[in-house]
């Protein structure tokens, strides 16, 4: 269930500006991911999950490939 593989090619998704080339992004999963966070999450924004997103990968070393979409949701619940 890899998700997101670190980069050097940013991608913009709207004002986030260091996110993921679009060739190495699962969409699927993506999409997974956010709409599991939504569930959890309802009273935080598109823009705050994304946020707490990146801040998991950061403090994994700038990765979430390896990690599966549960682990990254559990990660991104504490940040939020």
């Amino acid at each position: 269930e890899n998700l997101l593989h670190k980069t050097s090619a940013p991608f913009s998704t709207h004002s986030y500006d260091a996110f993921i080339s679009p060739n190495t992004l699962n969409l699927s999963s993506f999409t997974k991911l956010m709409k599991k966070l939504q569930e959890i999450h309802p009273e935080a924004s598109r823009d705050k999950i994304v946020d707490a997103l990146l801040e998991v990968r950061k403090n994994n070393k700038g990765i979430l490939s390896g990690l599966s979409i549960s682990s990254i949701a559990e990660r991104t619940s504490v940040v939020l």
